[in-house]
């Protein structure tokens, strides 16, 4: 069983930054992971994700540029920065993981583990 909890979100006026946290439990070893975020009234959208090998990634065309996900295998750790942010980022984002040894996925419903969310809201 893997648990994700997500810190860092917060209150931030636009052209902000943020770094959001997910910390894992359990066995993680070569999972992917990825954040989605979801706005009042949406659907649950594909942020960014990354493979255990951190030099594969994808991001959504919305954010490309400007958030950088990362992460600290050994202390089991996936990071979101956030730079210039907009209010339309504002919503809760989820970390989720995938794997062992699954590929990467922009699709909500390939993941496996969902942290709580934590929200971020941009002000203009």
């Amino acid at each position: 069983q893997v648990q994700l909890v997500e810190s860092g979100g917060g209150l931030v006026q636009a052209g902000g930054s943020l770094r959001l946290s997910c910390a894992a439990s359990g066995r993680t070893f070569m999972y992917s992971m990825g954040w989605f975020r979801q706005a009042p009234g949406k659907e649950r959208e594909f942020v960014g994700c990354m493979s255990w090998n951190p030099g594969l990634k994808d991001y959504a065309d919305s954010v490309k540029g400007r958030f950088t996900i990362s992460r600290d295998n050994a202390k089991n750790t996936v990071y979101l920065q956030m730079n210039s942010l907009k209010p339309e980022d504002t919503a809760v984002y989820y970390c989720a993981a995938r794997g062992p040894l699954k590929g990467l996925t922009t699709d909500p419903r390939a993941m496996d583990y969902w942290g709580q969310g934590t929200q971020v809201t941009v002000s203009s």
